[in-house]
């Protein structure tokens, strides 16, 4: 049997190659390529000829992920999906609309071995990567399923995107590819726990996306006692390469810190941060954001979620320290929005 070929991973000119290879006209890959973008399997593919539809059909791997269980938020309409992938495997992925347009937050890996400690995705390391078009279906079966258009991609779903760096950056053209999905680079963010041979090679690239550090301490001791990353490139590494990555794109970064009470959340944690963020980005200009985020609490870890009012006086002591800080808003709290809890309840 011939091994079957991975057809919506490939570019518009790699489908129009492999087509041609068969004696096909080139005008009949953009019409694929259409159809390949829209989710639509090749027997429904009405302007290609049958010979071809059969030829597809046989040669393709179909790697669209499937909706194994949805749920629906009763408070705000966020949509939670945990979807099954053609070799058994689940992964999540999280649907939110606002005022802006509707924003889909996807998994890169299904399970991480990034090890932070706060985070459910991690718990069960990591199986594998997940391919380009493994990523690009995610938001294709959304839309199939919503009816409604994703025009926001965050990748802060399950995986390290960064550790997954050849597929994340061939679902990163396929996406913007106006031909395809045409989602605008700016309307894209790709989080990192802090991969900085990742960082450095993604500021070559120069692709105009929001980079988003999740940084969770304000020192090397504190932020490896919960993320085993910082052992291997510890917080003046990191900023550093955040600099460097600023100075190559000009793209304002986003610092994602996750509040957990008693232990990085106190005033003096506030002032710490602005004080090591100022410093870091000292003489370039770069805005500084700070992107808080109550923790999620997971039945397998003791990280609790702090008062309203001790979060709000973070914030206000970033604030007046002269960093930008905003309260990331809780959508789908009644559906367990947290990455990976959906996961391992299902098993």
């Amino acid at each position: 049997m011939t091994e079957k070929k991975d057809i919506l991973s490939f570019s518009l000119d790699e489908l129009t190659e492999w087509l041609a290879d068969m004696g096909q006209p080139k005008f009949r890959a953009a019409q694929i390529y259409g159809w390949l973008n829209l989710g639509t399997p090749p027997e429904d593919m009405t302007n290609i000829p049958k010979a071809l539809r059969d030829t597809l059909k046989e040669a393709m791997l179909d790697t669209l992920p499937r909706v194994r269980k949805k749920l629906v938020s009763k408070i705000d309409g966020t949509v939670k999906y945990l979807f099954s992938l053609h070799d058994g495997s689940c992964i999540e992925s999280v649907f939110m609309r606002y005022k802006h347009g509707n924003t889909l937050c996807i998994s890169s890996q299904v399970g991480c071995r990034m090890g932070c400690k706060f985070c459910a995705s991690t718990i069960g390391g990591k199986l594998r990567d997940l391919l380009p078009s493994e990523l690009l279906g995610q938001i294709i079966t959304a839309q199939r399923d919503t009816g409604e258009r994703v025009s926001n991609i965050v990748m802060m779903g399950i995986g390290e995107p960064l550790d997954n760096y050849d597929n994340v950056i061939k679902f990163l053209r396929l996406v913007g590819d106006e031909r395809g999905l045409n989602i605008g680079y700016r309307h894209i963010s790709l989080s990192t726990c802090g991969v900085v041979e990742g960082i450095d090679k993604l500021a070559r690239e120069n692709f105009p996306i929001t980079l988003s550090i999740s940084l969770h301490a304000v020192t090397d001791e504190a932020r490896s006692a919960i993320m085993p990353i910082n052992h291997k490139w510890g917080i003046d590494a990191l900023l550093r390469a955040c600099r460097a990555y600023y100075e190559t794109t000009s793209r304002r970064i986003s610092f994602e810190y996750t509040l957990l009470s008693g232990k990085n959340d106190s005033e003096e944690d506030a002032r710490a941060l602005a004080r090591l963020l100022k410093n870091a980005f000292s003489g370039t200009g770069a805005p500084l954001h700070v992107n808080l985020i109550r923790v999620n609490e997971v039945e397998e870890t003791d990280f609790r979620r702090g008062s309203r009012e001790s979060i709000e006086r973070f914030r206000a002591t970033l604030e007046k320290e002269g960093v930008v800080a905003t309260l990331r808003r809780r959508l789908g709290a009644d559906i367990n929005g947290a990455c990976g809890q959906l996961r391992r309840s299902s098993k």
